[in-house]
């Protein structure tokens, strides 16, 4: 039995589609006639996840979110838990999923678990959907007996990831929001505001105060030079992320952004964070240890912090302790290298990765909210200083007639 997509007519005229299981795309055009359904389109769902024909993208292509597939795989782990058989657990969770794209790829989960697949297999043919760190941990899972509890762990992994990447996001968005707003407004004045005001001193005998005429050589060259330099910053941006595709020239970007004072703290606190609660999670599923090196490390976005876990794993093959081969990089923060030294050394890894990972984020929540704080007022600051410089050089030619005029 698969899964397929299908598009249909109702009696109305209105077009129906959704996922439906059958044996073959003949048995569901069976199942739409008996709906009272017209079929137009039946196609297999793909184990790529995505929609058999680009007509279906609109429905059913919609991305998977994190919070959809921790949703999803707490729902399971309830389901599980309380006994039900996998694959009446899964037809539950599908039915019970809002969004199409959900529903399409656990129907195609659930029909490779009907044909005798484990879940693990069966997840492995959605891999945009399902990391490899669920597949690892969900077949440790199933080969312990212990799925629903790796399920609940992996579904709290899902929610704390999320969790981080939202609180970096929103962290940064404001400074970046207040930066582009500051650079407008100061890029309108100059441009449409300034030129309009100060032509009316132009239009006199009077030599213009030193400040003023700067702010009008400065108004004027924006008006000329601001067009290019939009072309320019757009082209250069266009071209650095072309550049970055490049294995060696990231690489280099990343290496240099590791060496910067706050940025590279940033970097290494939360490629830290997600590196221990990944393994964290791998280990306390009983998934071998160079295994959930490997799968830790591929959730590091840094390469030389990634190249550098590599060059663990391969110490901890030849025999050496975690701890101590992390360490070697330098890249780590010592609280989690210590933190992993002491967990290998009273049994306990997963439980110190799990309180490394805490610390980790702790702190860098801290540091954004400082940065936040300070950079806030630094740029509003710093704008109303701008603001005032250009108020003043307007005003002095004014001041000056005044004097005149006395």
């Amino acid at each position: 039995m698969a899964a397929w997509d299908y598009l249909a007519l109702d009696t109305a005229g209105r077009e129906q589609r959704g996922v439906l299981e059958g044996d073959s795309a003949r048995q569901v055009r069976q199942l739409l006639r008996e709906r009272d359904l017209l079929p137009v389109s039946v196609e297999p769902v793909r184990e790529s996840g995505q929609p058999a024909k680009k007509r279906f993208s609109g429905q059913f292509g919609g991305r998977i979110g994190s919070a959809d597939i921790a949703l999803l795989t707490r729902q399971l782990a309830t389901l599980v838990r309380a006994a039900l058989p996998l694959e009446e657990a899964l037809l539950v969770v599908a039915e019970q999923s809002e969004k199409p794209a959900t529903q399409r790829v656990v129907a195609a989960v659930r029909a490779r678990i009907v044909e005798g697949e484990p879940l693990a297999e069966a997840l492995r043919g959605f891999p945009r959907v399902f990391p490899e760190i669920f597949r690892a941990t969900i077949a440790a899972g199933e080969q312990s007996g212990k799925l629903d509890t790796v399920l609940e762990r992996l579904a709290d992994y899902t929610e704390s990831r999320d969790h981080l990447r939202q609180r970096m996001l929103g962290a940064l968005l404001y400074p970046v929001v207040l930066t582009i707003m500051c650079i407008a407004v100061v890029s309108g004045l100059l441009s449409f505001v300034v030129p309009k005001v100060v032509a009316v001193f132009e239009s006199g005998d009077a030599e213009l105060p030193m400040l003023t005429r700067l702010l009008i050589m400065t108004s004027d060259s924006l008006r000329i030079v601001g067009p290019w330099i939009l072309v320019l910053l757009a082209v250069g941006i266009v071209v650095f992320l072309r550049w970055v595709r490049d294995p060696s020239a990231r690489h280099r970007v990343d290496k240099l952004l590791l060496r910067l004072p706050l940025v590279g703290r940033l970097i290494r606190g939360f490629n830290a964070a997600r590196f221990t609660r990944t393994l964290s999670i791998l280990t306390g599923s009983a998934v071998p240890v160079l295994e959930a090196l490997r799968i830790a490390a591929g959730v590091i976005s840094n390469l030389p912090m990634r190249e550098a876990v590599a060059a663990a794993a391969e110490r901890v093959r030849e025999g050496a302790p975690i701890g101590r081969s992390l360490a070697a990089s330098r890249l780590f923060p010592p609280m989690t290298v210590h933190l992993i030294s002491s967990g290998e050394a009273s049994g306990r890894l997963d439980d110190l990765l799990s309180r490394a990972a805490d610390s980790q984020e702790r702190e860098l929540d801290g540091m954004l909210t400082g940065l936040v704080g300070l950079l806030g007022p630094l740029l509003i600051v710093g704008m109303g200083l701008i603001v005032l410089v250009i108020v003043f050089a307007m005003l002095m030619p004014i001041f000056e007639m005044n004097t005149l005029v006395r």
